[in-house]
């Protein structure tokens, strides 16, 4: 049984898919650029902003970093409220700290935007680490968060093998591989299918917020 929980955020706690898609086509638009489709915009789900938009968009660095400002500045005063926890996840927090869990947020979205959902949605007095990312864009990507988290618990080689990374696309899972660690993909968040989380090499597939209390508690 895993002591040690690694949740990402977006599409894994809450579905945050009407705040970040509002704000990729605010961006997209106040640069003066055509929006793209609903999918491609649902692709921003997961990955660090930077990446996406010179990915996606095929934008240079100084224009993506643009894009990134004019987002954030819709995102902090809207998009991080148009946002909901799935259902079942306040229980299962709720149970899983009552169990004596360490529960740490590891999340590519910035620290104080993953306070503030937290907060919104009464789910914040669950966590004991809080790992995310830079506003400067220079601590963002999953091995970041993950490690970062890590050096703060100072585990022993004993206890790394009862940490764990819940997460909802592959960067979840290659992430928790990166430092020898268990994952649990879940599948009601935002992975194309079922074959983008056990391709990556996850440990457990959760299809359910339920069949992930089962993994959790077994």
């Amino acid at each position: 049984m895993y002591k040690y929980l690694f949740f990402d955020l977006d599409g894994t706690l809450t579905d945050s898919q009407e705040g970040i898609t509002k704000s990729v086509s605010y961006a997209l638009i106040n640069l003066g650029l055509e929006d793209i489709p609903f999918e491609e915009r649902k692709k921003f789900i997961g990955p660090p902003l930077l990446d996406s938009f010179m990915n996606i968009c095929k934008m240079d660095e100084e224009t993506a970093r643009e894009a990134i400002r004019l987002y954030r500045s819709r995102y902090s005063e809207v998009g991080k409220y148009e946002n909901r926890p799935y259902d079942g996840i306040p229980l299962l927090l709720e149970k899983l700290k009552k169990d004596n869990r360490v529960l740490i947020i590891a999340s590519s979205k910035p620290t104080e935007f993953v306070v503030d959902i937290l907060k919104k949605f009464d789910i914040y007095e669950y966590f004991d680490i809080i790992s995310g990312a830079d506003m400067a864009g220079l601590k963002g990507l999953k091995e970041d968060v993950i490690s970062e988290a890590l050096k703060e618990l100072d585990l022993n080689d004993e206890e790394k093998k009862q940490v764990v990374m819940i997460g909802d696309r592959h960067y979840d899972i290659l992430g928790a591989k990166h430092f020898g660690l268990d994952s649990i993909g879940v599948g009601y968040g935002f992975a194309k299918d079922e074959a983008e989380l056990v391709d990556a090499g996850c440990t457990y597939y959760a299809k359910t917020v339920d069949d992930l209390e089962r993994i959790l508690f077994e």
